[in-house]
């Protein structure tokens, strides 16, 4: 009897340890979109109109920027500059001011909302999602508002048609700050958090990098 609750005991310790700490908060493909149709990728990079979120530095979006770009590889794309299929990428921050308008046309210069500049709604306690390329060119402003994304931290990837700015596909993890430090994390840990955010991608993971994971 003792034999067994030891190894019952061991059992439930492993189940634990492998348990991933990042949450998949929303994983929504649109306008019935067909990813696997797309054979190309290209990640957004910080650049004129693209600037990093608040407090992320070059070796965090690198660390990030790598961990999408294993997964994308392993579904099958192949990664070039000139690709339709843009990853956008947003980390929600903190702001202090908790309230700003909402547009539902082209945004003027504002506030930041969680869209981009001028775009609202508003952040929620003061939170809002931050993108390296601004959301309001492709996002639709009627759109769902997602509230489990307004959470420091959270990890937001959006995969949109470059050339019609049309979303294809939006999910989200919470969340690559460890909460204990108030800093990004590793990219160890990145790439576990992108891992679980790509759980439910609608293109698979080509057999043979299966057995890696």
């Amino acid at each position: 009897m003792k034999r067994l609750l030891f190894f019952t005991f061991i059992a439930i310790m492993l189940a634990l340890g492998s348990c991933s700490p990042f949450t998949l908060v929303n994983s929504e493909t649109y306008n019935n979109a067909d990813l696997a149709s797309y054979k190309t990728f290209r990640i957004v990079y910080p650049d004129g109109e693209n600037r990093l979120p608040d407090g992320m530095t070059m070796v965090t979006y690198y660390n990030i920027a790598a961990a999408i770009r294993e997964q994308m590889v392993e579904r099958g794309y192949v990664e070039d500059p000139t690709s339709p299929l843009l990853v956008n990428f947003a980390v929600t921050i903190h702001r202090e001011i908790d309230t700003a308008p909402a547009y539902t046309m082209a945004p003027p210069p504002g506030p930041m909302g969680p869209m981009g500049p001028g775009f609202g709604p508003g952040p929620f306690n003061g939170f809002y999602p931050s993108f390296v390329y601004p959301r309001f060119y492709y996002w639709n402003p009627n759109a769902q508002v997602i509230t489990g994304i307004y959470k420091e931290g959270v990890l937001t990837v959006d995969m949109v048609n470059l050339r019609e700015k049309l979303p294809l596909f939006s999910a989200s993890v919470a969340t690559i700050i460890d909460n204990g430090q108030g800093q990004y994390r590793n990219l160890k840990s990145i790439a576990e958090a992108v891992q679980t955010l790509f759980s439910k991608y609608p293109v698979p993971i080509e057999p043979q990098y299966r057995n890696r994971k």
